[in-house]
């Protein structure tokens, strides 16, 4: 058993051949996919720990916040958020397309107007927009919008998220990290 591990073990980490390479790869794979990122998830809570930003949704297109309110502020005071208090909401200045967020699960009460959660939308991916309307019926239901989207869009199920179609809440962003993801997706849907 000892000389079988030994030379897996010389296989992987010191041959330089394709296969050994390859190899290597599938095991990295394997390791992160089903040890890794699912033990970050049991700590964080949420089958999705981590998610790369795939749209341009949540964007503020480079401008500064007021320059940005000042575009927007129209449907956001329509429905009862004034500039002092979006200005409170975490990640105020939105957030780009291939960055990174680090999710946690939270109880369906503890999430709030102005926070940034992941749900499970009538689209085949789930969707990272902003809370901006929190009701409870029995249960709680929120409505979300991407505060580069002119409006929330009842076609992909964002006016009544019910509480078990929520998937974490965004607590930290890395920049730009999530490139990768989307360029490897990006070839293998090629």
């Amino acid at each position: 058993m000892s000389t079988t591990l030994r030379k897996i073990w010389d296989f992987l980490w010191h041959s330089n051949s394709l296969a050994s390479w390859v190899v290597s790869f599938i095991v990295a794979f394997i390791l992160v996919k089903f040890v890794i990122y699912a033990g970050i998830g049991l700590i964080l809570g949420t089958s999705y720990p981590i998610v790369a930003v795939v749209s341009g949704s949540m964007e503020h297109n480079g401008v500064g916040f007021d320059q940005w309110w000042d575009e927007n502020k129209e449907w956001y005071e329509d429905n009862n958020i004034d500039q002092e208090e979006f200005r409170e909401y975490i990640f105020k200045n939105g957030f780009n397309k291939g960055d990174i967020m680090i999710l946690v699960g939270e109880e369906a009460k503890d999430i709030n107007k102005g926070d940034v959660i992941v749900f499970q939308a009538n689209t085949n991916n789930p969707i990272i927009h902003r809370v901006v309307k929190v009701s409870e019926d029995k249960v709680y239901y929120f409505q979300t919008k991407g505060d580069n989207n002119p409006e929330s869009y009842e076609q992909l199920g964002e006016t009544k998220i019910s509480e078990d179609r929520v998937i974490g809440k965004a607590v930290v962003k890395i920049p730009l990290l999530g490139w990768v993801k989307i360029i490897f997706a990006e070839i293998i849907q090629w």
